[in-house]
């Protein structure tokens, strides 16, 4: 029965676009048609500005948005739904630690440490806070095959290291980082770890309290749902000392010509009016993640990710980054050829009707680390099939020859 949520036919841009072979599902997943019934009922049946009308379609708006809090607070265990805020994306996840916890707790002389291997929304927001603050900014740096140890991280924190950023799965390399050791490890030293879950979240099973991270940021967008909608972990103790993101309506308690008491948590974090029906696509698509199953969406997107790297590797010019080992990829192929430009291997893509990316796909310091320009990559959701990765294989063999080289 689970199975035939793997189906393409459940994806209606698959019946428009019959052709299309959609491998940029790092960038963002399509949506389910179950999950965009989710979110036209909401508009259809229940649209109403939620906590704050007494009337019975406020109500079922209210409990529509509370019920979608507590789905994701049990998707990835949170220990309370106040831990759960509802943000548009991972990058405003991140912004809001880097400046309600890090401008009220970070100073002058105090440490940053960032993966070198971040996405700019895991980066930017702690090069800015470091910046205005007068703290120093450390990256930690990879090997080769985007690899991180205990030793080095160990190495790299000092007693001023107030916080670590990192990915759990990276979106250049797919690979999957330890981070319940590195979250022990950063506990012992005193410091915070935030973790950027975009990659992870869609695609493996996260428990925030078995990893023991203090903060989590996720998108909507990458795990079926619409775009709009994203969500912050964090652990109550630290989001209840923490003052507000942004100020207006539905964040407050009471307000007075001098000042204002501010709403408990989550509402404290959630200025104005909110995305319900974002929410509510979100609950459903955690709803279909659930009932397919992790155990399903792993085992295929592994299998399509080890048929692609092998017969990748099969090519002559053609370079993937990272480790060595299908494995530790989870999805994600990112390569070049030698003597094309990222943007023409798209392009020739592009001329077949297969969707990949090319760039620096917003890891601009990692690519400079590793002495690459831009890269082109591929990145796989659980609806993707056999065949799709045929034609992608079918259309590289193709790509210098079609820039004019003779193999």
């Amino acid at each position: 029965m689970n199975d035939k949520l793997l189906s393409k036919a459940n994806f209606p841009v698959f019946e428009v676009y019959k052709d299309l072979v959609y491998l940029d599902n790092s960038a963002t997943q399509q949506k389910p048609k179950r999950v965009i019934e989710r979110a036209e009922k909401y508009y259809f049946e229940e649209n109403a500005n939620p906590l704050r009308g007494l009337y019975d379609l406020s109500v079922k708006a209210t409990d529509a948005y509370e019920n979608a809090r507590i789905a994701v607070q049990k998707f990835i265990n949170a220990a309370s739904s106040r831990e759960i805020i509802f943000t548009r994306n991972a990058s405003e996840s991140l912004n809001l630690v880097a400046y309600s916890r890090g401008r009220a707790n970070i100073g002058e002389g105090d440490e940053l440490l960032v993966a070198i291997s971040e996405h700019h929304s895991d980066l930017l927001p702690w090069q800015l806070l470091a910046k205005e603050k007068g703290a120093k900014l450390n990256y930690l740096d990879c090997d080769r095959s985007g690899g991180y140890t205990a030793e080095a991280l160990k190495n790299a924190l000092t007693p001023r290291t107030k916080l670590f950023a990192i990915a759990q799965i990276s979106n250049v390399f797919g690979r999957l980082n330890p981070i319940k050791e590195f979250a022990d490890i950063c506990h012992e030293n005193g410091t915070l770890i935030v973790c950027d879950g975009a990659q992870s979240v869609p695609h493996i099973p996260v428990d925030v309290q078995s990893l023991g991270v203090d903060f989590l940021a996720f998108s909507g967008h990458k795990m079926l749902a619409p775009m709009g909608i994203g969500v912050l972990y964090g652990r109550e103790e630290l989001l209840d000392k923490m003052p507000p993101f942004l100020s207006g309506g539905e964040m407050i308690e009471y307000v007075t010509r001098e000042g204002a008491t501010y709403a408990e948590l989550p509402h404290k974090f959630e200025a104005g009016t909110v995305n319900v029906g974002g929410a509510v696509g979100l609950h459903a698509a955690i709803d279909y993640i659930n009932e397919l199953g992790f155990e399903l969406i792993e085992k295929r997107e592994n299998e399509l990710t080890a048929l692609a790297f092998d017969e990748m590797k099969k090519i002559p010019h053609v370079n993937i980054l990272g480790a060595d080992n299908a494995a530790d990829h989870h999805g994600i192929l990112t390569f070049t050829i030698d003597g094309v430009h990222p943007h023409d291997i798209a392009a020739v893509f592009d001329s077949e009707n297969i969707a990949i990316r090319a760039g620096h796909h917003c890891a601009q310091p990692l690519h400079q680390h590793l002495g690459v320009q831009s890269t082109a990559r591929m990145s796989l959701a659980f609806y993707n099939d056999e065949q799709d990765i045929r034609r992608f294989i079918d259309a590289l063999k193709t790509v210098r020859r079609r820039m004019g080289y003779d193999e």
